[in-house]
């Protein structure tokens, strides 16, 4: 509840002079691999069309109209040499209506570097969001030596939520017509993708779509809900269908689900999760009560089909590591809105530049290792599941002794509160 006093923090701090909502803050003690690389980053706004889609949100009865289906992609990329960091976003907060300026290192429409290409990684929100949610995996990753690209999923984004049975059969379908688009792109920026070797990175709804598309097929039950597809139409993704299989796309390597939502409302079972085939990597709050832990805990359970891992923030809830910054403007409430916006990007327990940092982390060593096949980063991901129970045991020279179980690139009294556990495939 806000109470005058809080209001009164609340003003004050608006009023006091900032930055303009950086997405881009790395923490004095952040693990090793979240800090920025080495390389400027330049960023590009593209809108993309696809063409003659079921229009799901008009679907009545008989009649299942046929669409163009627009959607809006921000895409971050290696620069050319020279370019000076620095850039602002303008996007639109939960309320739908209000604009804010995010500040980062991308530079609008720099020249893309030349000479190398580099692996492609798509990224998904939840529902709601936008492309910028995750804006800070988009600049952290290009600056390493990927190309990133952030979906506004139609349908599903602040300012044109509409009903959840489009969002539940766009997802995938959005995530393999992008890649597609990127793969197909010419130019310049066209000239530095790696199409064959591509990341989903998906929060919520948007890792309920990345699991899909790797391989993970939703229950007959799943397709007959009355709040859900209309019509049945969700079976094109049904476990064990033509449909799903023809979605399935060997160029996906790599999976990051934060928060995956569906197996808490019945959209997989053990059989149709045993279809996900790619490596993923799980993160989730040990407290999510939205796409609930236990049910998150059940996926990674049950995805024998390929090696993965789980990352548990204990005590967070739904907004784990995935969500920006809460812009300044967040901090207040709006009208139309139920809550302050604040709660739809902060956690209650964990600081999210905190948490933004860690995901920087794992998700620079697991897409290295699994899109470049740099095994130089394995060690960052073969750790002990509970990080309470690591031993900090180093030599006069600072080299871990065989008694050493720390978390590799946490510095000493960093990892608390996390868990990271690994399943191989057939367990």
């Amino acid at each position: 509840m806000t109470t005058k006093r809080n209001l009164a923090a609340i003003a004050a701090f608006m009023a006091a002079p900032a930055l303009a909502n950086p997405i881009d803050m790395v923490r004095p003690d952040a693990p090793e691999l979240a800090d920025y690389g080495l390389l400027p980053i330049g960023v590009q706004t593209l809108e993309l069309v696809h063409a003659s889609q079921i229009d799901i949100v008009n679907t009545d009865g008989d009649k299942e109209p046929v669409y163009d289906r627009s959607l809006t992609a921000e895409i971050w990329y290696p620069a050319a040499d020279g370019t000076e960091p620095g850039g602002s976003y303008q996007a639109i907060l939960r309320d739908g209506k209000t604009e804010v300026t995010l500040t980062g290192r991308a530079v609008r429409d720099a020249r893309p570097a030349s000479g190398e290409r580099y692996p492609l990684i798509i990224i998904s929100h939840g529902y709601p969001g936008n492309r910028f949610l995750m804006s800070h995996l988009g600049e952290n990753l290009a600056s390493k030596g990927f190309v990133t690209v952030s979906i506004d999923h139609t349908d599903s984004t602040y300012s044109d939520q509409a009903i959840l049975g489009s969002t539940l059969f766009n997802r995938p379908l959005d995530q393999r017509f992008v890649l597609d688009q990127m793969a197909a792109l010419e130019g310049d920026l066209g000239a530095i993708i790696d199409a064959s070797a591509v990341g989903v990175i998906g929060y919520s709804l948007g890792g309920y779509g990345a699991l899909i598309f790797g391989g993970a097929g939703v229950t007959q039950s799943a397709t007959e809900y009355s709040w859900g597809t209309p019509n049945g139409l969700l079976s094109r993704h049904l476990a064990g269908s033509e449909s799903h299989e023809a979605l399935i796309d060997p160029r996906v390597r790599a999976i990051i689900a934060i928060g995956p939502w569906g197996r808490n409302a019945g959209f997989w079972d053990a059989n149709g999760m045993g279809g996900l085939r790619v490596p993923t990597m799980f993160m989730a709050g040990g407290a999510d009560d939205v796409s609930v832990y236990d049910a998150i805990r059940t996926i990674f359970q049950e995805a024998s089909g390929t090696d993965r891992h789980l990352l548990t923030f204990d005590h967070a809830n739904h907004n784990a590591a995935a969500p920006i910054p809460a812009p300044r403007e967040a901090w207040v409430p709006v009208e139309d809105l139920e809550f302050v916006p604040f709660e739809h990007y902060a956690d209650p327990v964990w600081d999210t530049t905190r948490m933004n940092n860690i995901a920087q982390h794992f998700a620079t060593a697991f897409m290295d290792l699994h899109l470049k096949g740099d095994v130089s980063k394995r060690p960052y991901l073969e750790l002990i599941p509970d990080a309470e129970a690591g031993i900090l045991a180093l030599d006069e020279e600072a080299n871990p002794t065989e008694d050493h179980t720390y978390w590799t690139g946490f510095a000493p009294r960093t990892a608390k509160g996390l868990r990271f556990e690994t399943l191989l495939k057939g367990e």
